[in-house]
């Protein structure tokens, strides 16, 4: 286990995680921000490269679980994203349609904002976040980050306007 809250535990995800993964992943409203849900393929690469970032960086998106049923719910972490030709630590999170509303993503969120300060000691973090995602900026807004830039991602053959929201360690 990497993190726990009072109502969730984070660990890196492994192959057996991957039916639950799936779910979500595959869920049109779930992955509208990134323009469709995922097929087979695609969700299997997802894994791939969660995995891949726990080997290369010591982190990456997580999965969360329920502590009382050990539910998968979804994922929440810190990834390095390419930002003004750089790689900056992003907070992202990704939440199963049934849960959403209450409260996990800012729960998980807040909890990797303290995390990549306390233990990984990055002095800012990110959440780079699609401009329609409103939920997601709400979740940035209640874990004390400030909208600083806006980008333009090309994803699946889409151009899709990005804010990128900051917090410093420093205040």
């Amino acid at each position: 286990m990497i993190l726990e809250t009072v109502r969730l535990q984070l660990r890196e995800m492994s192959l057996s995680d991957m039916k639950a993964l799936s779910s979500i992943l595959k869920d049109e409203r779930v992955m509208y921000a990134y323009n469709g849900a995922f097929n087979d393929e695609e969700t299997q690469a997802w894994m791939e490269k969660q995995i891949q970032r726990y080997k290369e960086f010591g982190f990456g998106l997580w999965g969360v679980f329920l502590k009382d049923s050990k539910e998968m719910i979804g994922q929440c972490g810190i990834t390095m994203q390419e930002y003004k030709a750089t790689q900056v630590p992003e907070i992202g999170y990704l939440f199963a349609y049934k849960h959403w509303h209450s409260g996990y993503a800012t729960e998980a969120a807040i909890a990797c904002r303290e995390y990549g300060f306390n233990v990984l000691k990055f002095n800012e973090l990110y959440s780079i976040i699609r401009d329609t995602n409103l939920a997601s900026q709400k979740v940035a807004l209640r874990n004390s980050m400030k909208p600083i830039d806006s980008i333009v991602k090309h994803y699946r053959g889409v151009d899709m306007p990005h804010l990128v929201y900051c917090v410093r360690k420093d205040g």
